[in-house]
């Protein structure tokens, strides 16, 4: 039996810095029938010219479009049977695609199988980055299993599953994933899984990610409202709770100037927080013990705290704004 052509979609946009070993890691797969399309979203750091070095198709986006677009453009631009999406800012293990081609062998009824990037990153990291690699990899890793979620920074979908579910809707900037992987799942059953691996490089300064956190909240409300429920897999009872009490004591943290209650309220919900997601903390004692514990648990509580002023704000958008509310109805030009 033939092997599947798996075209290998990587969206790109300033990542000069990652973009050779992420390459590297595709040509030095151990399956053989590839293709691989780079999408330029209109970059300004010269990394468009560094994709070109290699044997890839290099497609150049007119105007920065965002993560959707690219994707969208990418699928476009080739004809294999599986698409495989992998971000720029990550390199896989030789041995991903091979797996995901034997996840869908083994597995007709699947539509997509997502990968679990490891605990180690993809270079030298500021606290802040391995922090946030750590908890991107627990979270995942916790999860592995039937999702409803998506993870299209490493994983890959039949084509038919892709075109059944719809286009990436490219209105949306930050959550675009949810949105597809929601249209995926009602379709198709979606693993993750640690059988396709891959190394990280994300957020390595605390001001950025507490932005991205903020805003990817904020933008998470109607999708939330509008289903009714949070996604399955990563997005626990026990982690809303997390994130609802880390609001508290950062909130709470300021009045214990004026009163020792405040200062209680605030470490108890800090104790809460921690006991609502404990097999987190105790996988990063594990890993790298209690000093940096104590630096991952005031990182993830400020992360949390993000989070809830996000939620808190896009509730409020919601109940103002009909555009807000619609924002994950499909748009024209989305297909």
């Amino acid at each position: 039996m033939p092997e599947p052509l798996v075209s290998v979609v990587v969206p790109m946009y300033d990542d000069r810095r990652t973009i050779d070993l992420c390459l590297e890691s595709i040509l030095a797969q151990t399956y053989p029938n590839i293709e691989i399309v780079v999408v330029d979203d209109a970059s300004t750091d010269g990394c468009a010219e560094r994709a070109a070095a290699h044997p890839v198709r290099l497609v150049r986006a007119p105007e920065n479009g965002g993560p959707g677009a690219s994707r969208n453009l990418g699928v476009r631009s080739t004809s294999g049977e599986i698409v495989f999406f992998l971000d720029a800012d990550l390199a896989m293990h030789p041995e991903a695609v091979a797996q995901a081609v034997a996840l869908f062998a083994e597995h007709p009824s699947y539509g997509a199988v997502f990968g679990i990037p490891d605990k180690e990153p993809l270079f030298a990291e500021t606290l802040v980055g391995q922090y946030r690699i750590l908890q991107y990899h627990y979270w995942r890793k916790s999860a592995e299993g039937l999702v409803s979620g998506g993870f299209y920074a490493l994983g890959a979908v039949r084509r038919s599953a892709f075109l059944d579910a719809g286009w990436f809707n490219p209105a949306l900037r930050q959550t675009e994933e949810i949105d597809h992987a929601e249209r995926l799942a009602a379709r198709w059953p979606m693993l993750l899984t640690s059988r396709i691996r891959g190394r990280l490089s994300d957020e390595s300064r605390m001001r950025p990610l507490l932005r991205k956190a903020f805003v990817r909240s904020r933008l998470r409300v109607p999708f939330y409202l509008d289903r009714g429920r949070a996604m399955q897999g990563m997005e626990t009872g026990g982690r809303a709770v997390a994130s609802l009490l880390a609001g508290v004591a950062v909130a709470a943290l300021p009045l214990a100037l004026l009163t020792p209650w405040a200062a209680l309220v605030s470490a108890a919900a800090v104790a809460g927080t921690v006991l609502a997601d404990l097999g987190q903390y105790g996988f990063v004692r594990r890993e790298r013990g209690v000093p940096f514990l104590v630096f991952f648990t005031v990182a993830h509580l400020l992360v949390n705290a993000a989070v809830v002023a996000g939620l808190a704000l896009g509730l409020g958008q919601y109940a103002v704004s009909r555009r807000f509310r619609r924002m994950y109805q499909l748009r024209a030009g989305a297909v």
